[in-house]
């Protein structure tokens, strides 16, 4: 039934301008977010180190990459604990082990109101770029890099703030 969802056709990127009246912000890009640099874990970073990182640097959650550039997910500091306390994990174990593996991306150049659809069922979005990148000998590949985190308060800050009416 997904493909007659149009919420799903539009978050999978099938579908575009479905919605009759759209809200005035719904065509703008995700770039005009104007979102920080997000905060990047490696895969080897601790349970503990992580907990201590994100408390530290004041963030909930943080997308885990692996030095090859591929996210591998996001991990959040209310889950990191909670299966820390649990004892489902140990505070040396690494934090893929407390990664989320499911998670939406989007791109900068992507409509806010795609975003919005996105965020009707996931927390967040992982906002990504993809950039052309060259090897030694010529060969070249798409290689997505991590631009930021959105959620639904960055999106409702960004109406409230440029509301038109």
């Amino acid at each position: 039934s997904k493909f007659v969802n149009d919420k799903w056709m539009i978050k999978n990127g099938f579908l575009t301008d479905v919605q009759e009246n759209k809200p005035w912000w719904w065509n703008i890009k995700v770039q005009k977010l104007n979102l920080s640099a997000p905060l990047i874990l490696l895969p080897e970073v601790s349970c503990q180190k992580a907990i201590e990182i994100l408390q530290e640097k004041g963030y909930d959650q943080a997308p885990v990459v692996a030095e090859s550039g591929l996210i591998l997910g996001m991990v959040t500091l209310s889950n990191t604990l909670s299966s820390v306390l649990a004892g489902n994990v140990e505070f040396s174990d690494p934090v893929t082990k407390v990664t989320y593996d499911q998670f939406s991306k989007i791109g900068l150049e992507d409509s806010l109101g795609k975003l919005s659809c996105i965020l009707e069922n996931d927390h967040f979005a992982i906002v990504v770029h993809e950039q052309m990148q060259f090897s030694g000998n010529g060969s070249s590949f798409m290689k997505q890099m991590v631009f930021g985190v959105v959620t639904a308060m960055d999106l409702l800050t960004f109406v409230s703030r440029n509301d038109k009416k």
